[in-house]
This record gives C-alpha cells, sequence and structure tokens, in this order.
C-alpha cells in the first residue's frame, strides 16, 4: 500500500521522527503526498474510494515503520472522517481539499469527548452561546498533530446554559487559542503533540460539526477506535515478520508461536472490518473495545516474541534501534486514549448494569 518512496522515507527516518530529529512538518507532508489520506473518501470529494477499512490499512502499512507517522496520520485521518460525517457541507467543502493535500492538519482532539461518551471524564471545554456563535473556555491537555503552520480541531463543548453539548471545529487562528510547546514524549516527539488552552475563543456557526455529541460522537467512534487500531495492527505486523527473519525459515517453538500469533492477529483484523463495513459498532460499541484490547495485546505479544527470536542482537545499538523504537511503541499502544484500563472499566461496568 505504500509506494516505494514512501518506504524508504519512513525507514530512513523513523528514528528521527521517534526522538524528535525529525521536522514535524515533513511528516505530514510525506504522508500527504503518498496519497493515503485520500483512501476511505469518495472520488466526489476528492479521495481514492474505498471504505474506512482500507484507511485502517492505510494507517497499519505507516505503523509497520513508525508509530509516530502512524499517529500522525490517525489523527489527520480521523478530523477527515468527521468532516465526512458531519452534517456541515460548507464546513466541509472548506476544509476538505486542503486536509487531503496536508497543507492543514487536523487534529482529533476527541480523545476527552470519547471518555465523556462513556461517562470516564467531564468535557474540558465550556462554550457561552452567544449572537453569532459561541465563546469558549477551557482546555485540552493532549493533542496530536497541532501543526505550527496551521491547523483545525476537533472538541466536544458542553454548553454552559445547560443544552446538549456539541462538537466544534476550531482554526488555529482562533483569537484566545494557545498551543502549548511540544509534549516532552518518551518517543513519538516529530507528531506535534501538544496542549490547548481556550481563553474567550470566539467562534461563528460556521465552524459547528455537530450540534448534539451525544449523537455526533457514536456515530464516528467506530472510525475513531478502527483507526487507531490500525497503529497496533502495523506494529504487530511488523515484529512478526521480524520474528520469521530471525529464525531463518527454522523450524522451532518460536514459529509455532508466531503463526499462532498471527492467526490470532488476522482473524481479529478481519473481525474488525467485518463488523464496521456492517456498522455493527454503533449499537455495540463493547465489541468494539474487545477487539481493540485483542490488537494492543497482539502487538504486546508480537513485540515480546521478537525480542525472545532476536536474543541479545536486541540490545546491541548497531541491530537493536528498530527493536527498542517497536519496545516503546508497544508500550505507548496501550494507554492510547481510550486507554485498555479505561475500555476494560466501562466493560466491567456495561456487565455489572446487565
Amino acid at each position: 500500500m505504500l509506494d516505494a518512496a514512501f518506504r524508504q522515507w519512513l525507514d530512513a527516518n523513523a528514528e528521527a521522527i521517534d526522538q524528535g530529529q525529525c521536522d514535524p512538518q515533513h511528516v505530514l507532508a510525506h504522508i500527504a503526498e503518498s496519497q493515503l489520506l485520500r483512501v476511505g473518501v469518495a472520488p466526489a470529494l476528492g479521495g481514492s474510494g474505498g471504505a474506512v477499512t482500507d484507511a485502517v490499512e492505510a494507517i497499519a502499512a505507516i505503523a509497520s515503520r513508525s508509530l509516530a507517522a502512524a499517529f500522525v496520520c490517525w489523527g489527520q485521518r480521523a478530523f477527515i472522517e468527521y468532516l465526512l460525517q458531519s452534517p456541515n457541507q460548507g464546513l466541509r467543502e472548506r476544509l476538505l481539499p486542503n486536509l487531503l493535500t496536508g497543507e492543514l492538519a487536523g487534529a482529533t482532539g476527541l480523545s476527552n469527548a470519547m471518555k465523556f461518551l462513556s461517562g470516564i471524564e467531564a468535557l474540558q471545554v465550556r462554550g457561552r452561546c452567544e449572537a453569532a456563535g459561541w465563546t469558549l473556555e477551557g482546555r485540552l491537555h493532549w493533542v496530536t498533530n497541532l501543526r505550527k503552520s496551521g491547523f483545525v480541531v476537533a472538541a466536544a463543548i458542553e454548553d454552559d446554559a445547560g443544552g446538549s453539548p456539541f462538537v466544534m471545529a476550531i482554526p488555529s487562528d482562533s483569537q484566545g487559542l494557545e498551543r502549548s510547546d511540544d509534549l516532552e514524549l518518551m518517543g513519538l516527539q516529530s507528531s506535534n503533540t501538544a496542549a490547548l488552552a481556550f481563553h474567550q475563543v470566539q467562534l461563528s456557526r460556521d465552524w459547528l460539526l455537530h450540534e448534539n455529541a451525544r449523537e455526533f460522537l457514536p456515530k464516528v467512534r467506530p472510525a475513531f477506535l478502527a483507526l487507531q487500531c490500525g497503529m497496533a495492527i502495523g506494529l504487530a505486523r511488523r515484529s512478526l515478520e521480524e520474528v520469521h527473519e530471525h529464525l531463518h525459515g527454522r523450524l522451532s517453538f518460536l514459529e509455532e508461536h508466531r503463526q499462532v500469533l498471527k492467526e490470532r492477529l488476522e482473524n481479529t483484523v478481519a473481525e474488525l472490518k467485518q463488523g464496521l463495513l456492517e456498522g455493527r459498532y454503533q449499537g455495540q460499541p463493547a465489541a468494539l473495545f474487545k477487539l481493540r484490547i485483542t490488537l494492543a495485546e497482539s502487538a504486546a505479544d508480537a513485540v515480546q516474541l521478537e525480542l525472545q527470536a532476536s536474543g541479545g542482537k536486541a540490545y546491541l545499538d548497531e541491530f537493536g534501534a528498530g527493536f527498542a523504537r517497536r519496545w516503546r511503541e508497544s508500550a505507548f499502544v496501550p494507554i492510547v486514549t481510550p486507554s485498555l484500563v479505561q475500555l476494560r472499566a466501562e466493560l466491567h461496568r456495561q456487565a455489572a448494569s446487565a
């Protein structure tokens, strides 16, 4: 799915992207040049066609070489998905072309909202209705793809007047919107991940993604989580490929274990795709939560198996740099919002109330 030039660029720059030694501006630009942002978008809207399942595979293909780059792609593609499912046609027509070319960065900003939907936390941005729109106050503590040259971020807003929470797209040039310095992460540093503070940010109704967050969020949650799963899928596949290379075709218990893990992984991917295409997860979010947990565990198991197959080489800089990065990446997958702890807590709550 990746063209040769993009594969080579990712392989040459994966460590630099992870360590913050690559200009974040270049990451989204290369993703856009590869045309992967157009996957799963209708040709009439500037896309290359296909379904959201194809976009999951696109993110997985990137994650097999750089989880940080896949993280950026997920943020961009998730925002594109919000526009595709928004009733605000004018906003879609205004923003989508520049998002597909990577000229404009899109940030999901809805991690807090997804936790709100499950009753895990309150919304962190509040809006006061004004004559021409709303005035926003609050903070988003962790948002990816906040490119310094310009971005637009989605956020769910609590209505100060007690009405339904709503979802807005907020452009980076809004007066009163403050971006922090990039967060000092253990890896994934060239991902433009920072915090946002809203100080009396005024926006018109033109920027409304949906007037009812409780209606909109369940609609976009399947794509939000499935695209996120692409990161775990790509990482797990890469580590299993590395195991195969280390074994040089030798039959051993490690090869048997690799085959078992690969079968579990691909069966889970097939189930994920089938549920997406059938629209099953809007009404059955718990099924999607369980798949997200299984895929994260598959990634962790695959990286652990890679360590066993490579042995002491994994600790030699000459051979082990890629493995060390994948080890850090596998530690990040379970804490991406919603984290595995939060998903398991929600599944436990649902089981207890059944």
